[in-house]
């Protein structure tokens, strides 16, 4: 059984920071691409930022600066570091697995969301 816990959220105070983590069970995680999306409300849910399972990075233009995507193999995890928090930058985030890389079948997978709230 596949699953993906995020953790972390939280309310913070514009231009505060917080380290979202998402632990996968069930897969075999280093052959994941992962990937973070956010939804705020009333909007389409849109990504974020992206690892591939190789490495190679990728963030949407509002976050690049602000945001650094990293992974950790060994413990299955995915993370997000978020600096200087805007108060558009609320909304759930959730992280995604998309694989196993080299087969024809690649399968999605999400996490439940963690809600991270900027407002002072």
């Amino acid at each position: 059984q596949v699953q993906l816990v995020e953790s972390g959220g939280g309310l913070v105070q514009p231009g505060g920071s917080l380290r979202l983590s998402c632990a996968a069970s069930g897969i075999s995680f280093s052959l994941y691409n992962m990937g973070w999306y956010r939804q705020a409300p009333g909007k389409l849910r849109e990504f974020v930022a992206g690892m591939t399972s190789g490495g190679y990075i990728n963030y949407i233009d509002s976050v690049k600066g602000r945001f650094t995507i990293s992974r950790d193999n060994a413990k299955n995890t995915v993370y997000l570091q978020i600096n200087s928090l805007k108060p558009e930058d609320t909304a759930v985030y959730y992280c995604k697995a998309n694989g196993p890389i080299g087969t024809l079948r690649r399968d999605d997978y999400w996490g439940q969301g963690t809600q991270v709230t900027v407002s002072s």
